[in-house]
């Protein structure tokens, strides 16, 4: 007997929902989100079950290692596809959704999605740490800014690398003149302080994790592309193999327009912006140092170049960053270093 069992992960509990290969409920009940009890709930079924299934969410990643070091063959479903095969239930319970959820898997009617490793999710995780340490950053910076501000002390932006020294400085110089505002802007920037320590402290270590990966140091050969774009770009699509090309990958990311076409109407509008937020900003930026700052000419700078002329400074930087996408995926594949007068893939 072929069987196939669902998850439906919530915080502090998951309903299970299997079914055989005729759509029969074979058993149905809540365990707590805890591999080791979904594991005992899940094992008097262990030689049938075909597909263990579940949506992506906070708890996939774990949830999804766990159960297949334990043996159960998993597989994560796009919960936005899920979503919307669910929605036509009249009542939604969690018990519900998990049916629902074993009949997609029972049917194939589901879209997979790759968990990534324990490596790949531990660089996109420091990654995201640093983001959300330097928004904090730059959030008491600008509090600061603010309240000198109302006191009629504007603070104009240092210039360079020495930014934040001249900023630092130009604080503890008005302080020094106004002594009442040291209880009001003291705090902040002991916060403002303790925040880019805690900021080059992830840098430190990202540094570190590069050095360390060849893949990271190929994909640094192409100019514009830096330590984090490097490491984004790894932590994100794990394994090359995954996309059929660079297109695929580029897609994934979402670099491409998205298109809408119906009958006669057919209307290509802005890109998707779907995907991993953080690695489309890093390759943003990565584009936009290849078309204003970088010093080393290439085929793919002069054709940027040519874009920015006919349509504009940031359509031109979007196209860069997903011909960025092509290309670091045809360098990772191939193992070859990026060359300045190679073919712009299209």
């Amino acid at each position: 007997m072929t069987a196939f069992a669902s998850l439906d992960v919530s915080k502090r509990s998951t309903s299970i929902h299997i079914v055989d290969e005729k759509g029969t409920c074979l058993w149905r009940g809540k365990t707590p989100t805890d591999p080791e009890a979904l594991a005992m709930a899940l094992s008097p079924f262990s030689n049938d079950l075909n597909l263990v299934g579940l949506e992506t969410g906070c708890w996939t990643t774990w949830l999804w290692h766990e159960l297949t070091d334990r043996g159960f063959p998993m597989v994560c479903m796009d919960a936005r596809q899920a979503h919307a095969a669910l929605s036509i239930n009249i009542n939604k319970t969690d018990a519900n959704d998990a049916q629902g959820l074993a009949h997609l898997l029972r049917t194939g009617l589901y879209r997979e999605v790759r968990v990534k490793s324990w490596e790949d999710m531990r660089k996109r995780t420091l990654l995201r740490a640093r983001a959300t340490m330097l928004r904090c950053v730059l959030d008491l910076a600008n509090a600061i800014r603010g309240a000198l501000r109302t006191f009629g002390i504007s603070l104009p932006a240092g210039s360079g690398n020495g930014g934040a020294k001249i900023f630092e400085r130009r604080v503890i110089d008005h302080l020094a003149k106004r002594a009442d505002l040291e209880v009001i802007i003291g705090p902040l920037l002991e916060a403002w302080r303790a925040g880019r320590a805690q900021v080059a402290r992830h840098e430190s270590t990202i540094r570190r994790i590069v050095r360390n990966d060849p893949r990271c140091q190929l994909l640094m050969t192409v100019p514009g592309v830096g330590f984090l774009t490097a490491v984004g770009y790894v932590g994100a699509i794990g394994d090359p193999a995954t996309f059929k090309s660079g297109r695929t990958a580029a897609a994934w990311i979402g670099l491409t327009p998205r298109r809408y076409q119906s009958g006669a109407i057919n209307q290509q509008g802005r890109i998707s912006r779907q995907g991993d937020k953080l690695l489309r900003s890093y390759l943003y930026e990565a584009a936009a140092h290849l078309l204003t700052r970088a010093k080393t000419d290439s085929a793919l700078r002069r054709w940027g170049l040519k874009l920015r002329e006919r349509i504009g400074f940031k359509r031109a930087n979007v196209a860069v960053a997903r011909k960025l996408a092509v290309i670091l995926h045809a360098m990772w594949q191939s193992g070859r270093p990026f060359e300045t007068e190679g073919a712009v893939p299209a």
